[in-house]
């Protein structure tokens, strides 16, 4: 006999007791019955919770384990080109190519009327260099020098420039801030950028490595002697609690 047969049971018992009986048995054996029913459904309900809860726990695991073995291939597959670039730059005498990452924390904003100056958590920062920022594989920003604290200059500060290429063609732009998008200037008149071209980095400014996307142009304007781009960042231009600086 299944446990819901049992109650169904239970329950038809109390039912005939309380239909055969005074007034007082009544409320009592109505009382015990409702309190049962309320103890049978929140088990019920609880049990339904710890089986959901399970399931969904196996989901995010199944998930984790394969976004876990994408980052495995794709760390794999780096590991063999920086190999093949690095024994390509020894044949040619020249350095190997080991750019590194340092994890930064934004701290607190510099001026609590701007949103895209954070300090920065830095370790061993040199107060010489310009770093770039990455979040969540894009672009983020820069870490400059103030008074010798590391500041970062998300990409919707004015001040937080930056060498690009725009589309397939590369064709060559400087990126800045504008807000909560970034103007791509000096485009050369003779190319040809359109809406919907992506802008990733150039890697000339070395501040940040090549290929890195920005975003996505969504609007040409034409200078008097060059083209700037109107382009909707792939990273949101508040901070991030971390990123990741290029050194």
């Amino acid at each position: 006999m299944n446990n819901r047969l049992k109650f169904t049971i239970l329950i038809g018992a109390f039912v005939f007791v309380s239909l055969q009986y005074s007034s007082h048995a009544k409320l009592f054996i109505s009382n015990i019955s409702t309190s049962v029913i309320k103890l049978y459904l929140a088990s019920v309900n609880w049990v339904d919770e710890k089986i959901e809860e399970h399931f969904s726990q196996v989901e995010t695991i199944r998930n984790l384990r394969e976004q876990n073995r994408e980052i495995e291939e794709a760390a794999l597959l780096s590991i063999a080109f920086a190999a093949k670039l690095n024994g390509l730059l020894e044949a040619q005498g020249k350095s190997q190519y080991d750019p590194k990452l340092a994890l930064v924390q934004a701290l607190s904003y510099a001026n609590l009327g701007n949103h895209y100056r954070v300090w920065l958590d830095f370790d061993d920062f040199n107060a010489s260099q310009i770093y770039g920022l990455v979040y969540q594989g894009f672009t983020a920003g820069i870490a400059v020098s103030e008074h010798g604290k590391p500041l970062g200059l998300l990409q919707g500060d004015p001040k937080s420039i930056f060498s690009v290429s725009v589309g397939e063609n590369r064709m060559p732009g400087v990126a800045m801030g504008n807000g909560e998008n970034i103007l791509v200037k000096f485009i050369p008149q003779w190319t040809e950028p359109k809406v919907g071209d992506e802008v990733t980095t150039s890697g000339m400014d070395r501040i940040f490595f090549a290929g890195i996307p920005v975003g996505v142009v969504t609007e040409i304007i034409q200078e008097e002697s060059y083209q700037s781009a109107i382009v909707k960042p792939y990273v949101s231009a508040y901070a991030p609690l971390y990123m990741y600086a290029i050194k």
